[in-house]
């Protein structure tokens, strides 16, 4: 049986590089296809997707946070929340209720059955991570992490 990163389509195509830096353009697209394919297969079992992932993951470490906090942390518009949100609330893996201190701010938390998705799907990254970590050991991981906060200090 193949193993899930030798998917049809998730194999690293030979593209002309137009620039010094686009193999590692490239390394950040298929790396995160190939964190994200089991997660994403197991969403999809569940009918979610990757934006329901984010907006629980987000949630699951910020209980009662407010939608406006979200939609910051998220980097997304309004409109863009609107239907993954709706359905995580229909489906109650998540709850909103009003922030006591403003009447018009609602506060989402996970329900069990959010927490048990966000940690299903989390756990397959996790997984990927840890393997490669334990690959390029210690000073490969750490200098991944350096990379990666300096992209993410990009924001």
């Amino acid at each position: 049986m193949p193993k899930t990163s030798q998917a049809a389509g998730l194999h690293r195509a030979s593209l002309k590089k137009l620039h010094d830096l686009d193999a590692a353009l490239e390394l950040m697209y298929y790396g995160w296809r190939g964190m994200t394919l089991e997660a994403d297969e197991y969403l999809a079992k569940l009918g979610l997707s990757r934006p329901h992932h984010r907006i629980l993951y987000v949630v699951a470490r910020r209980p009662d946070i407010a939608i406006g906090s979200l939609l910051e942390i998220l980097g997304i518009s309004k409109q863009a929340l609107n239907r993954p949100l709706n359905l995580l609330l229909e489906r109650k893996l998540l709850t909103s209720k009003r922030s006591p201190e403003q009447h018009r701010s609602k506060l989402l938390r996970l329900t069990a059955a959010g927490q048990r998705i966000e940690q299903g799907a989390s756990d397959h990254e996790r997984k990927v991570l840890r393997a490669a970590f334990d690959r390029v050991g210690a000073p490969g991981a750490a200098a991944w992490m350096a990379v990666m906060e300096t992209i993410a200090d990009n924001n």
